[in-house]
C-alpha cells in the first residue's frame, strides 16, 4: 500500500488504517480470534497505522493488539488516546486532561499494548476545565521520554489546535470525516490542519457502516449495537440516508467497484487518511482495495450530486455527545 506523511514531524503511515474499536466495544459480540487474524492480515496487506483508545473496552481493545500483533510492533504505526477518564476497574469519568491523568493513561496503555513507545498519543476529547497548553506540554513530556513519537487531537476546534500546536507540534487531528459527514469542511477543521501542515485521520469514513450499503434497518444491528441510539439510524432518519446510500451504491457498481470502496476513495483522494474499522478480514481486504480506485473528475461531481455536503440526516452524536466534539 502506498503510504503517505501525517504531519511535518516525520510520521508516515500508510494511505488507509485500521480503525480497531469495533472488534472490542460498542459494535455488538466480539470475535477476539477473528480479530486476531484481522490485524494481522492488516499488517500483511501492508495496512502500518493501527488505531485504538483506552476508552475502547474500556481496555480491552488495547489488550487485544498487544496480545495479537505485538510481536510484529515494528511493522506498524500504533496511536491510542486518552482523555475521557478511566478508573483501572474500568468505571468511565468525564474527561480529564489533567497531565496527572495523561501520565497515568500513557502508563497504563504502554502495558496493555506490550510495548515500551505509541507512535501517535492523542488527547481523545479536549477537557473544558484544563487549558489545552497543560495537557500537550505533559504530553510534550512523554515524547521527550521515549515513550511517545508524536502528539495527535481528536475532536478540536480550529482555535485549540492551534494553541495545542502552538505549544508542542501536533502531527494528526482526528474527527469524524465521510461523504456523509462534511462539517470539518464548513467549520474550519480541515483549513486550519492544511495551514499548520497537521495530518488530517478520519474516522467513521464509512459513515459508521451506512454507506457499505449493508444496513438498511435497525433490524441489521445487533441488540447491543450503540448505533440504535444515534439520531441518523432512527427509522425516520435512515429512510433519507438510504436513499442517498442506494445512489452511491448505483455509481460504484458502474465503476465496478463496491460503495465501501467508493466511499473510502473519496476520503484517501481529499489528502485524508481513512481508518475504517471491522473485525472480519473479508470486509479488511474489500476496505484496503480502495486505496487503489482512482476517482475521476466525473465520479466526484457524480458523488456530490448523489450526497451534497449537509445532505445526512440526523446529527452524527446525540445531544451529549455533540457537546464533547470541536472544544
Amino acid at each position: 500500500m502506498k503510504t503517505t506523511k501525517l504531519g511535518s514531524q516525520g510520521l508516515e503511515v500508510s494511505v488507509e488504517g485500521l480503525g480497531a474499536m469495533g472488534m472490542s466495544a460498542f459494535y455488538g459480540e466480539r470475535d477476539d480470534v477473528e480479530s486476531t487474524a484481522t490485524l494481522n492480515r492488516a499488517l500483511d496487506l501492508g495496512v502500518t497505522l493501527i488505531d485504538t483508545a483506552e476508552v475502547y473496552g474500556p481496555f480491552l481493545n488495547e489488550q487485544l493488539i498487544g496480545q495479537a500483533i505485538g510481536h510484529r510492533r515494528g511493522e506498524y504505526a500504533l496511536a491510542t488516546k486518552f482523555g475521557s477518564e478511566v478508573a483501572d476497574d474500568g468505571s468511565r469519568s468525564p474527561v480529564n486532561g489533567s497531565p496527572a491523568y495523561a501520565r497515568k493513561a500513557l502508563e497504563r496503555s504502554l502495558r496493555h499494548l506490550n510495548t515500551d513507545y505509541v507512535d501517535l498519543y492523542y488527547l481523545h476529547r479536549v477537557d473544558p476545565n484544563i487549558p489545552i497548553e497543560e495537557t500537550v506540554g505533559a504530553m510534550a513530556e512523554f515524547v521527550a521520554e521515549g515513550k511517545v513519537r508524536y502528539l495527535g487531537l481528536s475532536e478540536a476546534a480550529p482555535e485549540t489546535i492551534r494553541r495545542a500546536h502552538a505549544a508542542h507540534p501536533i502531527s494528526a487531528l482526528q474527527t469524524e470525516y465521510s461523504i456523509f459527514e462534511r462539517d470539518p469542511e464548513s467549520n474550519g477543521v480541515l483549513e486550519t490542519v492544511r495551514e499548520l501542515g497537521i495530518g488530517y485521520v478520519a474516522y467513521s469514513p464509512l459513515g459508521r457502516g451506512l454507506l457499505t450499503g449493508g444496513i438498511t434497518s435497525e433490524d441489521d444491528l445487533a441488540a447491543d449495537d450503540w448505533r440504535r441510539g444515534m439520531p441518523r439510524f432512527t427509522q425516520e432518519n435512515m429512510a433519507t440516508n438510504l436513499s442517498m446510500v442506494e445512489q452511491i451504491t448505483a455509481l460504484a457498481t458502474a465503476k465496478g467497484v463496491t460503495a465501501a470502496q467508493l466511499a473510502l476513495a473519496w476520503v484517501v483522494a481529499q489528502d485524508v487518511v481513512p481508518i475504517p474499522g471491522t473485525k472480519r478480514r473479508k470486509y479488511l481486504e474489500e476496505n484496503v482495495a480502495a486505496a487503489d480506485v482512482v476517482l475521476t473528475a466525473e465520479d466526484f461531481a457524480a458523488l456530490e450530486a448523489a450526497a451534497p455536503a449537509g445532505s445526512i440526516a440526523g446529527t452524527r452524536y446525540d445531544e451529549a455527545g455533540l457537546k464533547s466534539v470541536y472544544k
